[in-house]
């Protein structure tokens, strides 16, 4: 399977709209004759199609120089991952492979043909000075058919796709194409072409005192799906992403969680909790490796006595390649599809009636309950302090997502809050990455002693985490101060 990241914009234009010269756009300087092809494509979805909602697009294309099956993730005019595979000879349904990467859009339901979409297309490449390809404009003359309502549609549409260029000649084309009558469009040919069978769902932001609380909730259950393909491959950006949303759902359903069925939020709080565990896994491999790469490869190369990188790289590959495949098998299993289906009933339901204030003093219960527990660690020495300083540490990350909730109506203060609790947050975690790299390192020094190798380097790296660790705690305590100023907070007073 081959995996591209492609950035585009598209366009509509009337029946007398033409292409205007665009050299001098960005750095172009030809622009080429065009290269005429027929395209024939298949969008496959559930009959919800959540595919679309979802920001995917899986389709069996034929015609042009890619056809193949194709799986599209992200929104029209950003960045988009496209992961690509061959067609083969039979027409029965898309490969295992991209099944297993829409599991999360699909909720792990069947999908099945849901539009055709044909263009003809005349395509040309914008180049430079250097005969570099900057960009790719085509123009398509398309026709769609919904496949399960029979409604059919004809447009014409350009698309302009960067190669070698940049958001700036992204930018000095729009300004040309606009001045010859075209307009962007938000969307796909897909959603056009079942736009009307799209309208039947309710996907509108929420309203009332809730909806800021419901909305949010949405925009991390759509991060956990819009990552799940990378994930599943292990993208460590990817992984991240999705941990951080499971993350942010699990603190929203607990400070909200008079919002909803408690017994039933509380359940889905402990999916997410399973889930989170998997990423975890993962993701905690990924940091403490390059951690330790980084700290032995810093050292001078004469206090490195023996193999240590490569002693830690193996540790290190085994415990990834374990933690992706228990990961992989969680994705696969019926329990996750289950568990965001469970979660669509939450943030998408309509919630219990409350007002503001209701919303803004459980965000002030979280921040006096991240206070009050670091607080208590700070009179804590030793490892129990390092405990309670991790727990603190995880109070002030749901306070921070509590603020978020609110920080699109409130504006700058809310952000500025939002800032400093990371900033704190920020330096609690690498206070609890000391410990944890701590441990490590005994233990691998453990296992050289064992094997009969020299451990000197695991003790100077542990004694450099020790010392780092040491300065953490004067520099938590001012970033405390910080996120406790009267008028960082004053918003939430009123």
């Amino acid at each position: 399977m081959a995996t591209v990241v492609e950035r585009e914009r598209k366009y509509s234009g009337d029946e007398g709209f033409r292409l205007p010269d665009l050299t001098g756009c960005g750095g172009v300087v030809t622009m080429s004759d065009a290269t005429v092809s027929d395209l024939d494509a298949v969008y496959w979805d559930t009959d919800d199609l959540r595919l679309l909602r979802s920001g995917h697009a899986l389709r069996r294309r034929t015609g042009g120089h890619d056809a193949g099956w194709h799986l599209k993730v992200g929104a029209v005019g950003g960045a988009r991952v496209e992961h690509q595979f061959p067609a083969g000879e039979s027409d029965a349904g898309p490969p295992a492979e991209l099944v297993a990467l829409i599991r999360g859009a699909s909720r792990g339901r069947p999908v099945a043909p849901a539009a055709r979409v044909v263009n003809h297309r005349r395509e040309r490449r914008l180049r430079d000075a250097d005969g570099r390809v900057l960009a790719e404009v085509a123009e398509d003359d398309v026709r769609s058919e919904d496949l399960v309502d029979g409604t059919t549609q004809t447009w014409h549409e350009i698309e302009v796709e960067l190669v070698d260029g940049d958001d700036g000649l992204l930018d000095a084309v729009a300004e040309r194409l606009r001045a010859a009558g075209a307009r962007e469009v938000p969307v796909s040919k897909s959603h056009r072409a079942v736009a009307a069978r799209l309208a039947r769902f309710d996907d509108r932001a929420p309203e009332g005192a809730a909806g800021p609380v419901l909305g949010y909730a949405r925009e991390q259950r759509d991060a956990l799906v819009g990552n799940h393909a990378a994930a599943y491959q292990g993208d460590e950006d990817a992984v991240h992403d999705m941990r951080v949303a499971v993350r942010r759902l699990r603190a929203t359903l607990r400070t909200f969680r008079g919002l909803w069925d408690r017994r039933e939020s509380e359940a889905v709080r402990a999916e997410l909790r399973w889930l989170g565990g998997e990423l975890g896994r993962v993701r905690d491999v990924q940091v403490m490796a390059a951690r330790l790469d980084t700290a032995v490869h810093e050292l001078p190369d004469e206090l490195v006595l023996g193999p240590v990188a490569a002693r830690v790289g193996e540790r290190f590959a085994a415990d990834l390649a374990r933690s992706t495949t228990a990961l992989r098998t969680a994705l696969d299993s019926d329990r996750y599809p289950e568990l965001l289906a469970r979660l669509d009933q939450l943030v998408e339901a309509p919630a219990a009636e409350v007002d503001r204030r209701w919303v803004d003093r459980r965000i002030r219960r979280a921040l006096r309950r991240a206070d009050d527990r670091l607080d208590a660690a700070s009179a804590v020495a030793g490892p129990a302090g390092d405990l309670a300083l991790h727990e603190a540490r995880k109070k002030y990350k749901a306070a921070r997502y509590a603020v978020e909730v609110r920080e699109p109506a409130v504006g700058r203060p809310a952000a500025r809050l939002v800032k400093r609790l990371k900033a704190l947050q920020d330096l609690l975690g690498t206070h609890q990455d000391s410990v944890v790299t701590r441990e490590v390192l005994r233990r691998q020094a453990l296992q050289a002693y064992a094997e009969g190798e020299n451990t000197f380097t695991y003790g100077l790296l542990h004694a450099r985490q020790a010392e780092a660790a040491g300065h953490d705690r004067p520099a938590v305590i001012r970033a405390r101060d910080r996120a406790r100023r009267r008028k960082v907070r004053r918003w939430l007073r009123g």
